[in-house]
């Protein structure tokens, strides 16, 4: 096992309640479709800061981009990493437990552990809907920094309009890691991202919009958001 460094006292702030219900996702590529039962659980109502990860952490990704901005350059491995040790620094049971495998394959998670966790799938894009059922919940423009007006830069965290559950950020300005394995029989290890970032054209920045890449990636427009099960 991958020995974890100790723990540091951290304040985090509100999650968002999320109901229990269901979500019919979409993979575009193989044009499949399947329902996904959802339970209650919560949500951070923007994505990890770089201000809380280097608080968890004592370190964070180089960047001139501000504190309140979402942290970047993560790989999935090392969202899985920094949940477990937020976890502890907060006295909650951690979800994951993992070994030293480059691809992520031996990580398992205890979805009945009370800590903090990257969402599933299935959970992000519920989460994401609040209840709408179109391309996305609001207007571009109004809920999202993407190609067409973020400068090609990433921007603080809930400084768009937030969907109807006051979660912000779930389109635009970083593309978040989940929990899932995208396709194992065609890509192996390669972990799901959603929602879109800063340079995205808007086909980019839809609710159903599915990305994937290897457990150790890492970009500028990559980050992460925090979930916990109820």
């Amino acid at each position: 096992m991958i020995p974890e460094p100790a723990p540091r006292q951290v304040t985090v702030g509100r999650m968002i309640e999320i109901p229990r219900g269901e979500i019919v996702l979409r993979d575009e590529g193989t044009r499949t479709t399947w329902k996904a039962e959802v339970g209650a659980f919560l949500l951070a109502p923007y994505p990890v800061t770089r201000e809380l990860y280097l608080a968890v952490r004592g370190e964070a990704p180089e960047s001139s981009a501000g504190a309140r901005t979402p942290v970047t350059e993560v790989s999935w491995k090392d969202a899985v990493r920094f949940c477990n040790l937020l976890s502890r620094a907060t006295g909650l049971e951690p979800c994951y437990s993992m070994g030293e495998d480059p691809d992520g394959r031996d990580v398992v998670c205890d979805w009945e552990a009370g800590g903090y966790r990257l969402p599933s799938e299935a959970e992000w894009e519920y989460a994401c809907r609040a209840g709408t059922s179109g391309v996305r919940y609001g207007e571009l423009d109004e809920i999202a920094w993407y190609r067409g007006n973020s400068g090609g830069e990433v921007h603080d965290v809930a400084t768009r309009a937030p969907n109807a559950w006051g979660l912000h950020d779930m389109i635009g300005n970083v593309w978040e890691w989940c929990w899932d394995v995208y396709d194992p029989h065609v890509y192996g290890p390669y972990r799901v991202f959603r929602g879109g970032g800063l340079y995205d054209q808007p086909r980019g920045c839809r609710a159903s919009c599915r990305r994937k890449s290897h457990p150790a990636f890492r970009i500028d427009d990559l980050g992460f958001r925090l979930a916990r099960s109820r």
